[in-house]
């Protein structure tokens, strides 16, 4: 076998050796590892939402046929998937764009080393299996950016895997497009993708590998695509004929979800804090079985839509006469995100906040009493609101909202909610969620601590990252 690797190794230099054009050959040979790796974080995508959906499913089928069961099944998944992440790769915990993040902070400084803690093959395993335990068990969380992390795995694994004749590659823009492709291939989003490492992650002129980021990107969607067909995340809700006056309306539903997405993470990052001072593992069992049995007492005695990454909410609302939810129900999603989260087993958040952010957009435009299409345009804003209140990224959540539902007539009233979101939740934390967790990841990586012991980052002034690029 490895003589066989070797022949194929040789016969593949030979090929290129063969190419006369200098240019021609060092661009191909630097597209080459975008292409590879975008392909296989398509199929691990397409894996991964199958393994995905089918958890949710058997949840469902779960609580349809005995909802008391539970309260056995969710403490024993969440223990399950805390164990896996702490016993394998402790930095598979959470959604995994913070690492990300992270490791293209470290990329390209002298400990870039400390990269492989963070994106590694081990940690697309325990990420997988982690977080459908965890949605198995009724955990309000997400594949998206457990995905991105897998991806950026794939890409910085192959960037590793290339011989010492090869041109040198940037590691940063390896993870940052594998990144990118990652989103694309989970939500089916490429301009998502495109935007999104663009906002969150480069701090580098684009034009240095904007090639590699679209190819990237267009690869690993299509590759999703064909296995998946062509679909859109959501569907195509009615939005047509609004009134003139719903940018009044979408001003309030923007700024409160903005707000509910960053009180939300800074509650999880205090509670994060809190739990680094736990001296005993038996704490860390309490903490879990609590979190576990209070999340399905919300779901049996408050409400069903409680439990999983809330994508029946969102498309129930969107694409039925079911418009209005009840007004407790953001509460009890933003109640079961921060459960799931803190408990430190992997799993997203993304599509919990597009949940709750429809939620909290259903329930303003029942105070109004609007028209579908004005009741689904407050939905779709209020998705905006929350994620950007999560992540900062207005445009990001703006064009993933676009792209998820085909409704480009909306683009400026979506755009307008991530720039009314950002704003607000500027008031409650000048920092993003993952800003934060990323600092966190770095301060440990750093320290060599265990990362389930983060330290709250709270201090606005915060002094530079010495491992940063100056």
């Amino acid at each position: 076998m490895r003589r066989s690797v070797l022949l194929t190794k040789k016969t593949f230099k030979r090929i290129i050796d063969k190419i006369s054009n200098e240019r021609i050959r060092l661009n191909l040979l630097q597209a080459i590892p975008f292409w590879v790796a975008s392909f296989i974080t398509g199929l691990i995508a397409v894996f991964y939402s199958k393994l995905f959906f089918y958890a949710e499913g058997l949840t469902r089928f779960i609580v349809s046929r005995n909802h008391f069961l539970l309260f056995l099944i969710t403490p024993v998944c969440f223990l399950s998937a805390l164990w896996l992440v702490r016993r394998f790769a402790s930095y598979a915990r959470g959604s995994g764009i913070p690492q990300v993040m992270a490791s293209v902070e470290l990329a390209g400084t002298p400990e870039e080393s400390k990269i492989k803690k963070l994106l590694s093959l081990r940690i697309i395993f325990v990420k997988i299996v982690s977080s459908v335990l965890m949605v198995l068990g009724g955990g309000v969380v997400g594949r998206e950016g457990p995905t991105i992390q897998i991806a950026g795995s794939v890409f910085k694994k192959i960037n590793d895997w290339l011989p010492e004749w090869w041109p040198i590659i940037s590691k940063a823009n390896m993870i940052m497009a594998g990144a990118g492709a990652g989103l694309a291939a989970a939500f089916n989003t490429p301009l998502g993708g495109i935007v999104f490492t663009v906002e969150e992650l480069t701090k580098t002129h684009i034009s240095s590998f904007k090639t590699a980021l679209f190819s990237a990107v267009i690869i690993a969607g299509l590759t999703a695509q064909t296995f998946l067909g062509s679909y859109l995340y959501l569907g195509y809700p009615e939005v047509g004929g609004l009134s003139n006056w719903i940018f009044f309306a979408v001003i309030p539903v923007a700024i409160i979800a903005g707000f509910a997405g960053s009180i939300m993470g800074k509650i999880i990052l205090r509670i994060l804090k809190w739990k680094s001072g736990f001296q005993s593992r038996p704490k860390h069992i309490l903490y879990i079985i609590v979190c576990a049995l209070l999340l399905i007492s919300l779901s049996v005695f408050v409400s069903d839509k409680t439990l999983g990454s809330g994508k029946e909410i969102m498309n129930g609302v969107l694409f039925t006469h079911e418009k209005y939810l009840p007004w407790y129900l953001p509460l009890v999603r933003i109640a079961g995100s921060i459960l799931s989260f803190s408990t430190g087993a992997a799993g997203g958040i993304f599509a919990p906040a597009l949940a709750a952010g429809a939620s909290i957009g259903s329930v303003m435009a029942s105070w109004f009493q609007l028209s579908d299409a004005n009741t689904n345009l407050l939905i779709l804003a209020g998705m905006v609101g929350l994620l950007t209140g999560v992540t900062r990224t207005p445009f990001t959540s703006a064009i993933l909202v676009l792209e998820m539902t085909d409704r480009h007539s909306v683009i400026f009233h979506l755009m307008l909610a991530g720039m009314i979101a950002g704003l607000a939740s500027y008031a409650i934390d000048r920092h993003s969620f993952y800003d934060r967790l990323k600092m966190q990841y770095i301060n440990n990586l750093m320290g060599n601590n265990d990362p389930e012991d983060l330290k709250d980052s709270t201090n606005d002034n915060q002094q530079p990252n010495p491992a940063a690029k100056p």
